[in-house]
């Protein structure tokens, strides 16, 4: 789908990588198995976008990387049309799916900003998590996942921006060979 210039620019090759993180994370099984999330094509959906929030957020705040979190978002859209196309969405109406999707990710976009600027107070993104990745389940999974979430908010603060920018996410930690469960 996007071919040509984009696809070989820095900041696209850049986006593929962090897309290719963000990809890695929400198929953890630890998610699933540990923390509860609900391992259905909604649940995976759900933490994809997730940690693609999370880390557009991040780059938001790095200097010379808002073309970089553009990409990402393109790149997102992309391997979801590909992934529809795969379920047998046809042509018809792959322009109004995707077009809802790409209103879903604003919305859940904003909705985990306002959650993240009143971290450390983890309720507003337990609420969040419950009503959006757990369809309402306020109980333990929420906790958890809101406190895996709030790790990798703060995890990324923590990352470098220049190496951000090249589409590595290594927060100080990682880079001392430390391990890092966000």
């Amino acid at each position: 789908m996007f071919e040509g210039r984009k696809a070989k620019s820095p900041s696209w090759a850049a986006a593929a990588r962090l897309y290719d993180w963000c990809v890695a994370k929400a198929r953890d099984p630890a998610l699933y198995l540990a923390m509860g999330a609900p391992d259905t094509v909604e649940g995976r959906f759900e933490l994809l976008t997730l940690h693609a929030i999370v880390v557009i957020n991040r780059l938001r705040g790095t200097p010379g990387a808002e073309e970089i979190g553009q990409a990402l978002f393109d790149v997102y859209l992309s391997n979801l049309d590909g992934a529809l196309r795969e379920m047998g969405v046809g042509d018809l109406a792959m322009g109004k799916r995707m077009r809802k999707l790409g209103e879903v990710f604003y919305g859940r976009a904003l909705a985990y900003e306002a959650a993240f600027n009143a971290l450390p107070d983890l309720e507003a993104l337990e609420s969040l998590i419950a009503r959006t990745v757990l369809a309402e389940d306020l109980g333990a999974p929420a906790a958890r996942l809101a406190g895996y979430v709030a790790g990798c908010h703060r995890s990324l603060a923590d990352c470098d921006g220049d190496l951000l920018r090249v589409g590595e996410i290594a927060t100080p930690a990682r880079r001392l060979g430390a391990s890092v469960a966000p």
